[in-house]
């Protein structure tokens, strides 16, 4: 594995710089300075992913030939570096990292041309319909039915934790179109508008006490939602191979740039704080506490390298997207308990809206103001996308061989 920049590589950075400067302007700067959950309100995200798109570089991971970036290996990690280091937004996986490559694998052409285009654009907005109450980390036990009525599916029941469904144009969803057989069997992938009749969103409130601008998960109701056949990705009853593949490109992202950044900020509010008259960052047993999650945090970027190395060459994140998906989230909620306890007694002042900042001094420093928020948020991340304890059982059955 070749770790060393190439003269290119280097002139590709800077490129990513100068889009960085231009196009991460002041207002998103400053309300990615203060979300609560990683999040814009849908304007910025929009805004943000536009640009990215205008500039070619939406999707990284998609092949070239329907609109990805084309990148090699090095220079997505160069990207992710960048984007991470700069704090830009996240993109909204729900459309450009998920549904899309099952799209692109399993749907047949005229789906291709229908929903990638306007998925690339960020002119369609996607939300996911796997979690149901009852149903999460053991997804299989699903219970929402499609019913066959001959030209469409007849689909009752309800989807739970979905994220920004309140923005959705589209939800792709799993469904029970054969029930009775073994749990992973009678399953298919459904692609489903959100302005069908029958469908009801409703807002499930988090923790981390987010305005409506900030809302993040919610439950959705369908009740007699007609769904045409052609919305159906692949063959009938075959959906959980379809929805296997799409965990992969969900759990197997990169977490170390962003990490890295998150425990440099770690740092930086110790090196503010104090305790006992002098600077936290200078007190033996908080600065251990740090060293040990970024001894962590290195072994996870090289197992990252290693493993996208073999993706540059045509391979799938496979099963060891399940090891970045429990590494990189554990390291998540350790970072953020760190800035808890760096923060000390400023973290307990709660700030409904810090985007909605006014004139009046917060009764806390700015770094201060997201830090329980982005605390609680954090704790679902070992529970979504399959909890770890599951991520455990698939590495050890399909990594380990036991």
């Amino acid at each position: 594995m070749e770790l060393g920049f190439t003269k290119d590589d280097l002139k590709f950075r800077d490129d990513v710089r100068a889009f960085i400067a231009e196009k991460f302007d002041e207002d998103l700067r400053r309300k990615m300075a203060f979300t609560k959950n990683g999040y814009l309100d849908k304007a910025g995200q929009v805004k943000w992913q536009k640009a990215l798109y205008e500039r070619g570089w939406i999707a990284p991971n998609w092949p070239k030939e329907y609109g990805g970036a084309g990148f090699s290996a090095n220079q997505k990690y160069v990207f992710d570096i960048e984007m991470s280091s700069a704090g830009t937004p996240i993109v909204s996986p729900m459309g450009v990292k998920m549904v899309a490559p099952v799209i692109m694998a399993f749907g047949n052409d005229t789906q291709k041309k229908k929903y990638l285009p306007s998925i690339l654009s960020s002119d369609v907005w996607w939300c996911q319909g796997y979690s149901e109450p009852g149903s999460g980390s053991d997804l299989a036990s699903l219970q929402m039915k499609a019913e066959d009525k001959g030209d469409h599916y007849l689909c009752n029941g309800t989807k739970i934790w979905t994220t920004h469904a309140q923005w959705a144009d589209w939800i792709f969803c799993l469904v029970r179109t054969t029930p009775g057989t073994k749990p992973q069997e009678g399953i298919s992938f459904l692609l489903i508008d959100m302005k069908t009749p029958g469908i009801t969103v409703k807002p499930i409130v988090t923790l981390d006490g987010p305005p409506e601008s900030e809302q993040e998960v919610n439950q959705v109701f369908f009740d007699d939602v007609r769904v045409p056949k052609e919305n159906l990705i692949g063959k009938q009853d075959e959906g959980w191979t379809y929805a296997k593949y799409l965990l992969e490109f969900e759990r197997g992202n990169a977490y170390a740039p962003g990490l890295k950044r998150s425990l440099k900020k770690v740092r930086t509010i110790a090196a503010a704080e104090g305790l006992d008259g002098k600077r936290l960052l200078d007190d033996a047993s908080f600065r251990r506490k740090i060293e040990e999650v970024e001894i962590q945090l290195h072994a996870l970027e090289f197992t990252e390298l290693r493993v996208f190395s073999k993706l540059a060459t045509g391979g799938r994140p496979g099963a060891e997207s399940s090891l970045f998906k429990t590494r990189g989230t554990e390291l998540q909620q350790a970072i953020t308990e760190l800035a808890v306890e760096a923060v000390q007694y400023s973290a307990m002042p709660f700030v409904q809206n810090p985007w909605a900042r006014t004139n009046e001094p917060w009764p806390q420093p700015d770094y201060a103001v997201t830090a329980a928020p982005y605390y609680f948020s954090m704790r679902k991340a070992a529970i979504y996308a399959g909890s770890n304890e599951i991520q455990r059982n698939i590495m050890a059955k399909l990594v380990l061989g036991l």
